[in-house]
């Protein structure tokens, strides 16, 4: 199921600061944590999904690089925006 408007605008305006800054790091952390979580609770209930579960293997991969970046720009943003989303740290 995608993001709703109102559901992605609310995620663009909390760690964009402002609704045109929707490319920033932190936004596409958080909008690919949203989608990951969604789509847990798709595998949870259809567990024989392969081709979802390729997609949410490449989620997790494309999220993973970006907090890498973000580590590596500004631990403090990185520490901060990991605990809001409730991802585990590993830097």
């Amino acid at each position: 199921m995608p993001l709703t408007k109102e559901k992605k605008s609310e995620l663009i305006n909390k760690f964009g600061g402002k609704a045109t800054n929707t490319g920033s790091s932190p936004v596409q952390v958080a909008l690919l944590t949203t989608r990951i979580n969604e789509l847990t609770e798709h595998l949870k209930a259809h567990p024989k999904d392969v081709h979802s579960r390729r997609g949410l293997l490449l989620m997790v991969s494309r999220r993973s690089k970006l907090l890498k970046y973000i580590g590596v720009q500004d631990i403090a943003a990185y520490r901060s925006l990991t605990e809001q989303l409730g991802i585990r740290q590993k830097i």
